[in-house]
């Protein structure tokens, strides 16, 4: 049987391998052709984008696996169906049961290594982008930023230094801090504000606590409104903002701590939570339901037809998952059934149509 697992396993890896290949390939083509556009902004260059898509490159693996799973086992397995080869191994007394189970070891080992890849690699890589772009574009080359997910956004602007911790959707910034700097790398003042808008090119804070820092003496005045003149826009800022699915799952928990302890809205960031912990549901589903599809209806059709099939299951999944997800976010569906009752469903699928076959 060892000798069954390895062939089976060797044309599902292969398949999965080639079709993760063509799909990130082709992503990977298209982000290039969308940056080609902002090639030649301020410092934005030919490298820059093509760095800036390389290191997106580990977030499209995590995203376009479970596709790949589910066409490239259609692929491999199909591919074996054609041969009779499928056929050979049944007259030899290999169950479906069997077959499906030397499939799922490859598709599970794959499911592992990915996941390593979108908690680790393509988290950093993908927010490296993001600041690294929002750093090229910006029109002054001193403006610098980076986000911490712990302790909201900062920003270098000159001998200036911001902090944000709250972006609204009208956007303006609530608590704001901004640490002034001499040439001397002094700390000159400090100003504090609840709100802050931009307005006509400058920004309008609100509710402001301004502490001076003198050789001799500290002063503290306190303003309803004052405004600001920096080279910082808010456009970048939005740049760096955190997207949930470019968190880790660790990062998510964190991040949801961070914004309960602030009284805002956690739902989106825990939906991508537990649409992460789905992940392997996902793609073990993926694998598990090409194999009906091998020794039912498909057995003896074309390669091109299999992949049609297994696009369209992998777009009516997307579809579903993306519906459930937005339905749960405006009806205050509990996070963990939006992100379940997909893969559960094609799990269930899975299953009967396996059951048909058995």
């Amino acid at each position: 049987m060892k000798k069954f697992d390895k062939y089976i396993g060797k044309n599902v890896l292969a398949g999965i391998l080639i079709v993760l290949l063509v799909l990130v390939g082709l992503f990977t083509f298209f982000a290039f052709i969308d940056e080609v556009d902002d090639i030649g902004k301020q410092r934005y260059g030919l490298w820059e984008a093509i760095e800036h898509v390389l290191l997106e490159i580990p977030g499209y693996v995590y995203d376009l696996f479970p596709t790949a799973a589910l066409l490239g086992s259609l692929l491999g397995l199909g591919q074996l169906a054609n041969n009779n080869e499928l056929t050979v191994m049944r007259a030899a007394g290999v169950s479906i049961v069997r077959i499906a189970v030397s499939a799922l070891k490859v598709g599970f080992g794959l499911t592992l290594i990915v996941m390593v890849i979108g908690e680790t690699l393509a988290p950093f890589s993908g927010q490296y982008a993001k600041s690294m772009r929002a750093t090229a574009q910006s029109e002054h080359e001193h403006q610098q930023m980076v986000f911490s997910s712990r302790y909201g956004f900062w920003a270098h602007d000159g001998n200036n230094f911001i902090n944000i911790r709250t972006i609204y959707p009208d956007g303006g910034f609530g608590i704001i801090s901004l640490y002034e700097f001499d040439d001397s790398q002094r700390l000159r003042a400090l100003i504090y504000a609840r709100i802050a808008y931009y307005e006509d090119g400058q920004w309008l804070l609100k509710d402001v606590e301004k502490t001076n820092i003198d050789v001799n003496k500290v002063t503290r005045e306190y303003l309803k409104e004052t405004t600001w003149d920096a080279i910082l826009k808010p456009e970048l800022v939005k740049i760096v903002v955190v997207r949930p699915h470019q968190l880790s799952s660790f990062g998510l928990s964190k991040y949801i701590d961070y914004l309960k302890q602030n009284g805002q809205r956690t739902t989106q960031y825990e939906l991508a939570f537990w649409t992460r912990l789905s992940y392997p549901l996902v793609s073990i589903t993926m694998t598990l339901l090409a194999i009906p599809f091998v020794f039912g209806s498909l057995r003896s059709v074309s390669v091109g037809q299999r992949i049609l099939v297994g696009a369209l299951l992998g777009v009516g999944f997307h579809m579903l998952n993306q519906a459930t997800g937005n339905m749960g976010l405006v009806y205050g569906i509990y996070p963990a059934v939006s992100a379940l009752l997909p893969p559960v469903l094609f799990l269930v699928l899975a299953i009967v149509m396996m059951r048909r076959i058995v």
